[in-house]
């Protein structure tokens, strides 16, 4: 059964990240099924640290980014709105070049928090990260807008 709050395909996440830090950092949508969605990125001079391998904060962003949106997926977007309230990531190898993919699933969506496990791979299935998300999910006040 599906955990998304409406009937959802990549096409139409289309857009989503024009003029914001995945769009800068080339993040692509790989595919949304049932409980999980994935997205990669490239590993590339907009990714690597000085010695020449993904930097860890790269992860955090891409972590950060899939789990925000997966949030806003499962949520009533017109009465709530998800922010990030913690995120944690074990950068478990490290990879030089071509892309990585990460994988959301929830671990916990309740009324006010979702807690998110991403993992992310690269090109070869090797696990590089493992990440936790959690997202606080608050109430849209209309009379401020959020």
């Amino acid at each position: 059964m599906p955990i998304w709050f409406q009937k959802i395909s990549i096409s139409d996440l289309a857009g989503i990240f024009d003029n914001t830090m995945a769009e800068f950092l080339k993040m692509e949508w790989v595919a949304i099924g049932d409980n999980f969605l994935k997205l990669s990125m490239p590993v590339d001079s907009s990714t690597r640290q000085p010695y020449g391998f993904l930097h860890g904060g790269a992860s955090c962003v891409l972590a950060e980014t899939i789990g925000s949106v997966a949030s806003a997926l499962v949520i009533d977007r017109e009465k709530y709105y998800g922010v990030g309230l913690e995120i944690n990531a074990n950068h478990l190898r490290s990879v030089r070049e071509g892309k990585v993919i990460a994988t959301a699933k929830p671990l916990h969506l309740g009324k006010s928090t979702h807690v998110w496990d991403i993992k992310i791979h690269d090109e070869k299935e090797k696990l590089i990260c493992v990440s936790r998300l959690t997202v606080a999910v608050l109430p849209i006040r209309l009379s401020t807008g959020r």
